[in-house]
């Protein structure tokens, strides 16, 4: 087995996930982009779980950027309170409505994401995905981090943005936009904390299987 990609055919290796999660959408339950990115903003350091039991009533009460921009801090934030970092996050979603104000003019390139407050490189990846955009990264989530160097495709590292300059540099672009959240499902249905190897796709090319189970 060739390690940490240097030589192998990822796309090949990968290809069972690559099916398997092919266009699954996100498990942050969006109806539009508007949705997704607050969603996304809110989501950081939190559950997907969380942030879908809140949304309905916050979108009913802002069903759109123009409406979220109309709103003050004091008035939102009891519709986000049982999020992680509320506080913060909620003047970070205010400044973007009041920024970009319509949902026509969300930026879906990563450059115009990014320079949004609370959107970093995996949130504006998952964006990007979800709204069938070029990829121009890979979603490197905490699935991520934990399931591609137990794969074997990178070393390990807690960084989420070397996690994806790693995997950007052995992976080919063309399923830049799919691997990331084919290898997050992955992680969260098979390739938990603890692993349920008798149930992965991967076993046959699979580092940690090949070292520690096999």
């Amino acid at each position: 087995m060739d390690l940490f990609g240097e030589t192998s055919d990822w796309e090949v290796k990968l290809k069972p996930i690559l099916k398997r999660y092919k266009g699954k959408k996100h498990p942050l339950d969006y109806q539009n982009t508007y949705q997704l990115l607050v969603m996304v903003i809110l989501s950081a350091q939190d559950s997907d779980a969380n942030i879908n039991t809140i949304a309905p009533i916050l979108f009913e009460k802002y069903p759109t950027l123009h409406t979220l921009s109309k709103t003050d801090f004091e008035t939102l934030l009891p519709y986000i309170s049982k999020v992680r970092n509320h506080a913060t996050k909620a003047k970070w979603i205010l400044e973007i409505a009041q920024t970009i104000k319509n949902d026509k003019d969300i930026p879906l390139t990563m450059s115009g994401l990014t320079a949004l407050k609370g959107v970093g490189r995996k949130s504006a990846n998952v964006i990007l995905r979800e709204t069938h955009k070029p990829a121009e990264g890979i979603i490197a989530d905490l699935h991520v981090i934990r399931v591609a160097p137990r794969i074997g495709i990178i070393k390990e590292s807690k960084d989420g943005n070397k996690v994806e300059k790693d995997l950007m540099q052995v992976l080919p672009k063309n399923i830049w936009s799919e691997i990331g959240m084919a290898i997050s499902f992955l992680g969260r249905e098979t390739c938990r904390p603890k692993p349920k190897c008798s149930e992965c796709l991967l076993t046959d090319i699979c580092l940690y299987y090949a070292t520690e189970v096999a």
